[in-house]
């Protein structure tokens, strides 16, 4: 489901502009989305982008900002009722492939289009990003706590392992646009990903 600004919380203007990219994206790369297009789509003059946003980067920062504080949001409510380390890591992998599969457009910014430029590690977007992997985070250094996750490897690096594993579980099917199975991948991602961080009497 796409993540749209709620009505009153924006002008309306920069809305329609974020819609508009977002409408676009479903089309085409986004390098070959020109402003001019964008302020097309949306119905207004393009020097109105320049109000809101710095560039259309600037505009595909905030639009993947507003997707991303979704997510977060969503995920966060869906574990305060999930019992257990593992799993609430199983509840996380599930959630996030799902997002993978069902948000295209949001895929696409997130694994494709914006790693590769420094502005997006100064972005809200990335402030998401560190959001939700301080929650990945927070989940496996609950489970070493309470003894149900190892205590041989450093948490921050089973909350890489687990986050690259799904990234790169999904990878392809963004890339090539092919449909991820959400619960076959979760299965097998679960099946490597528990055993892994799982704590084991010696």
């Amino acid at each position: 489901m796409d993540r749209r600004t709620t009505p009153g919380s924006s002008p309306p203007g920069r809305v329609k502009i974020a819609d508009a990219l977002r409408t676009l994206l479903a089309e085409k790369e986004f390098t070959a989305i020109t402003t001019a297009e964008i302020a097309q789509t949306a119905g207004v003059t393009e020097g109105l982008i320049y109000k809101y946003f710095k560039d259309k980067r600037d505009l595909l920062h905030q639009v993947l900002a507003e997707y991303l504080d979704y997510f977060v949001s969503r995920a966060e409510a869906d574990l305060m009722d999930v019992e257990g380390a593992l799993n609430k890591l199983r509840r996380l992998v599930w959630f996030h492939v799902d997002m993978y599969a069902g948000n295209r457009i949001f895929s696409r910014i997130l694994l494709l289009e914006v790693r590769n430029f420094p502005d997006y590690f100064k972005s809200d977007a990335y402030l998401m990003v560190k959001r939700y992997a301080a929650l990945a985070l927070t989940i496996v250094e609950e489970g070493v706590a309470k003894g149900e996750i190892r205590s041989d490897v450093p948490p921050t690096a089973m909350r890489q392992f687990i986050l690259g594993a799904i990234e790169h579980a999904c990878l392809p099917g963004v890339i090539f646009h092919r449909e991820i199975p959400v619960d076959e991948v979760t299965e097998h991602l679960c099946t490597l990903i528990c055993r892994g961080v799982e704590r084991r009497e010696n």
